[in-house]
């Protein structure tokens, strides 16, 4: 067994490396038995996708779509049968098996980071499994967005390290970026390594890494599939350490998503774009080559719709002042390519409060301008928002403010977090704390006023018909989303198999 001292840069930080004769977790691995999922989406089911050609799927391109700007690149189309080659070529070793089981918290990108690595140990011969009993190796995902998202890491981590036999565990994700030695003490933890490189990971597992494919061929078993088109952030919200953990804003190039777009399309009926802040993709490409030649995230969208028309594409959280026209273009008029609905990031309705929060870049009104525009262009349209309750020095005045600008736009849904002091966030010198109580009771009052929102919005689209895809499978129903992100649950046997197709909401 070596133990390895941390390493001063913080992306990777191997606190114990087991090796030995005879350790399973030392050698390469035997075929893939199977995949297994994010957390986030057990409830459906962990058989193949039961995904089907379908003429009708295959999308109308919104006419004279441009080209890509200079410097945004473009992709170049796969030769005969090369790219389903790519996709079906199985990776194997031929070496004694580890099987490893995964388990995610957080956001989409944690998600598709966890997809990632998960496909990285499949190809170096690990199988994969569901069930913890049968894992030699966990390797858990972790967020650090709230003080809660850290706590469930630390209990799974123990009840993971009170297996018999536990199976040894790698912490990797935002939370480990971020660990002061808290998560390397923890039972059974074998390394913490900040961020998600899949061969960091797996050299932290010892696992002797080869090539490592950064092209992900499939998210999960399920009709939808996550397409993370950036990393990083370069703002700095005085209560996010979210930019601590994953550092700038990087954006993957255009001929690289697309490439990936189509090997997910594969399997999935549905991709969504996500990353930690998709609405500044390819500012920093256009600061790279000094000539003010850049990409937006517009015109990877139009690229993304124009190569791969068979799949409907979702904008993951984007910021409302950062829909620009080509996407709200693209949204009005092409919904079965990009779905009519936007995840936007409100945090408070008072100025006062924005400022505070280093939002700099839209205020209140702004906000509502942008999307009552939008939303009085399009029959359907979700609209869901994060808001952020109780942040320090907030006044009752400012609740009302946010309380007042949430009833007036057409939200659909809501996510509502009480705030939560993060270490090395600037927040907590801002103002006087929030009292607990007062912080959930305004809370509360948000997420009243949401799920009235909710229940409204589906009410005015029962009987509808709508687009829509299979999202997960769960007590004899199959769920399905619709374009503007209503579920829809139908009984099994009234579901002929395939992954998009019309249905009526109820």
């Amino acid at each position: 067994m070596a133990r390895l001292g941390a390493r001063r840069r913080r992306r990777i930080r191997h606190l114990e490396l087991v090796g030995g004769n005879g350790d399973r977790l030392g050698a390469y691995a035997a075929p893939v038995r199977g995949a297994g999922r994010p957390d986030a989406l057990r409830a459906g089911s962990d058989r193949a996708d039961r995904i089907r050609d379908r003429g009708g799927d295959r999308a109308r391109v919104r006419p004279g779509a441009r080209p890509p700007r200079r410097g945004c690149g473009t992709a170049r189309a796969p030769g005969r049968g090369a790219h389903r080659a790519r996709v079906d070529r199985t990776r194997r070793s031929h070496r004694a098996s580890v099987n490893v089981y995964f388990h995610t918290f957080g956001c989409k990108a944690n998600q598709y980071d966890t997809a990632l690595v998960r496909q990285a140990f499949s190809d170096h011969g690990a199988s994969v499994v569901d069930d913890l009993a049968a894992a030699d190796l966990a390797v858990v995902n972790s967020c650090t967005v709230t003080h809660e998202s850290e706590a469930k890491l630390r209990r799974l981590v123990r009840r993971l390290g009170r297996g018999r036999p536990a199976p040894r565990t790698v912490v990797m994700g935002c939370a480990a970026a971020r660990d002061d030695g808290a998560i390397a003490a923890l039972p059974g933890v074998r390394a913490v390594v900040g961020g998600a490189d899949p061969a960091r990971v797996l050299a932290a597992a010892g696992l002797k890494p080869t090539r490592v494919d950064p092209v992900l061929r499939r998210f999960t078993a399920n009709a939808r599939g996550w397409l993370k088109i950036q990393d990083g952030c370069d703002e700095h919200c005085t209560f996010c350490a979210t930019t601590l953990a994953r550092g700038a804003n990087r954006s993957r190039g255009i001929p690289e998503l697309v490439a990936e777009a189509r090997a997910l399309a594969e399997h999935h009926a549905e991709i969504v774009l996500t990353g930690v802040h998709i609405g500044t993709y390819g500012k920093d490409r256009e600061r790279g080559n000094g000539k003010g030649e850049g990409c937006s995230l517009g015109d990877l969208v139009e690229a993304l719709v124009s190569a791969v028309p068979v799949v409907r594409f979702r904008l993951s959280s984007i910021e409302a002042t950062e829909v620009d026209d080509t996407i709200a273009g693209l949204l009005i008029e092409a919904p079965r390519n990009l779905a009519a609905h936007l995840h936007a990031p409100l945090q408070s309705g008072s100025n006062r409060v924005l400022k505070r929060m280093g939002r700099h870049w839209y205020t209140a009104e702004s906000y509502r301008a942008r999307l009552d525009w939008i939303a009085a262009r399009l029959p359907a349209f979700g609209l869901g928002a994060d808001i952020l309750a109780g942040f320090p020095g907030e006044t009752d005045d400012d609740h009302g403010a946010t309380m007042a600008l949430v009833a007036a736009l057409p939200f659909t849904y809501l996510h509502v977090f009480p705030y939560s002091e993060r270490p090395g966030a600037a927040a907590a010198r801002l103002g006087a704390p929030v009292p607990p109580r007062v912080l959930h009771q305004r809370a509360l009052e948000l997420r009243e006023l949401g799920d009235t929102k909710a229940r409204r919005h589906h009410a005015g689209r029962v009987g509808q018909r709508a687009d829509g895809v299979v999202s997960g499978h769960a007590a004899g129903k199959v769920e399905v989303l619709t374009q503007d992100y209503v579920s829809v649950y139908l009984p099994t046997q009234e579901w002929d198999g395939s992954a998009r197709f019309e249905v009526t909401i109820r």
